[in-house]
């Protein structure tokens, strides 16, 4: 399948805010947007950014969703059309499908420190959901669910310190007090999303 293979940090400073992708590092000084707090490209007058207006806000606001979830163009448009199908506000509904997403849940709970990072830890395999394997990175939890990282991983270095980790969850997920899996008990709301995100603009891009 397809993927993004350039460079993480070049994405943020494109979108010129913080999408969170490289985890620790993104709350530290060494953020590649706070030091250089500009778009990637050639850096001369013509190229400065300017402010956007119309349909280049509503494509930034688009790719900037997009790239913090980690999907490409086919994947997201497929969450517009299922959030547009089912009840509710489309763009709320879509974002709380993003949230469900198995890897998303996965760096909700506190087991990676990145969404790329999750998105591996489950396709390798090192999580359960209802104590059965799932490698499916799009996987749709459900209230009751429960996550948890299997016997077998907790033995690796990337596992072993999850037990003394401070995590703070959105509501809608539960964390047991050994750190190593977590329930469903609620459907994400649209407060439960912590990134800037004015998805009105989003729908009105699809629904030219």
């Amino acid at each position: 399948m397809a993927k993004y293979t350039g460079a993480d940090c070049k994405l943020c400073r494109r979108e010129g805010c913080k999408l969170f992708l490289k985890g620790d590092r993104c709350v530290t000084g060494k953020c590649s947007l706070e030091r250089k707090p500009v778009a990637p490209g050639p850096h001369t007058e013509a190229n400065k950014r300017v402010k956007p207006f119309g349909y280049a806000v509503q494509l930034r606001e688009k790719q900037k969703v997009k790239r913090a979830y980690g999907l490409l163009e086919r994947q997201f448009k497929k969450y517009y059309f299922e959030g547009k199908r089912q009840k509710g506000a489309t763009g709320e509904v879509m974002l709380s499908l993003l949230e469900r997403r198995l890897d998303n849940t996965v760096y909700r709970l506190g087991f990676g420190v990145s969404r790329a990072e999750c998105r591996q830890i489950v396709n390798h395999g090192h999580i359960l959901v209802n104590g059965k394997r799932v490698n499916i990175p799009s996987y749709q939890v459900k209230v009751g669910d429960v996550i948890s990282i299997s016997e077998k991983s907790l033995g690796l270095d990337m596992f072993k310190e999850l037990k003394k980790n401070k995590v703070i969850t959105p509501k809608w997920l539960e964390l047991d007090a050994s750190n190593v899996s977590g329930k469903v008990i609620a459907i994400p709301d649209r407060s439960d999303i912590d990134l800037n995100i004015a998805e009105h603009l989003i729908i009105e891009l699809y629904s030219r």
